[in-house]
């Protein structure tokens, strides 16, 4: 990657944080840095994203995933990202919040392969999981486990809501990465929530410093422990959404 690019990189975090009003740790811009060098590098491989660019990676990918902690409180919390990839937003919290235990969990090996070989790259610990949500989540050393869930997957949220709730622990908080315009998927929801024992508790709307992009982070808090039989295998909840 050219001098450039590496400054571009450098300027829109430590801009865009400031202007979330999130302080970073020492050296985190770098490392951010070195995550766009790696994706560039190898995640043409994997397929990762559509997104390009260091300006694009840095305030869409990374810019993005940094502000859900004005979302919700995740120091020194147990979080796992569904539904992964290329590490978003799973592993620009964890550089900008290092007291974070993280596990990111995806379906696809060479994704994980990916997010396995990113973590060593850049120096941080995570646990990086091969499984489908559905069936990790009755795992019993992943049941119930986690104090915030969140994903940015592309699916309705009455569909994640039964896909992430059962990885929450009793009080713990499922943060879902939304766009703006999402009153009707949080108006369906309702009867997911109330069926998986949950609560909407708010949402948490920003624009990503420097553009015109409005996102919104939903979150639910878990306020008991749902039936055994949640989640249901996939093609249920697809055919059959709560």
């Amino acid at each position: 990657m050219s001098i450039v690019m590496s400054d571009s990189i450098f300027a829109i975090i430590s801009q865009g944080t400031k202007k979330l009003n999130i302080e970073l740790p020492p050296g985190t811009e770098a490392a951010f840095r070195a995550y766009y060098d790696f994706l560039e590098k190898r995640g043409q491989n994997v397929n990762l994203t559509a997104i390009s660019g260091a300006e694009e990676v840095a305030r869409l990918h990374f810019l993005d995933s940094v502000a859900l902690l004005n979302a919700a409180d995740f120091k020194r919390k147990a979080v796992i990202d569904i539904g992964s990839g290329a590490g978003f937003p799973g592993v620009p919290l964890k550089l900008a919040e290092p007291s974070i235990n993280l596990t990111l969990l995806d379906a696809t090996g060479k994704k994980v392969a990916f997010l396995a070989e990113l973590c060593a790259e850049l120096g941080i610990e995570a646990n990086c999981i091969t499984a489908r949500a559905e069936e990790a989540a009755h795992l019993p050393e992943m049941r119930e486990k986690y104090d915030i869930a969140v994903s940015r997957a592309v699916a309705r949220l009455n569909v994640l809501c039964e896909l992430c709730l059962p990885f929450i622990r009793v009080g713990g908080f499922f943060v879902a990465m939304k766009s703006i315009d999402s009153e009707d998927e949080i108006a369906e929801s309702q009867n997911s929530l109330k069926e998986l024992r949950a609560e909407l508790c708010g949402h948490y709307d920003y624009t990503i410093p420097d553009t015109d992009i409005t996102h919104r982070a939903v979150l639910i808090q878990k306020t008991s422990q749902l039936q055994d039989k949640y989640p249901r295998r996939f093609a249920k909840i697809q055919k059959s959404p709560l």
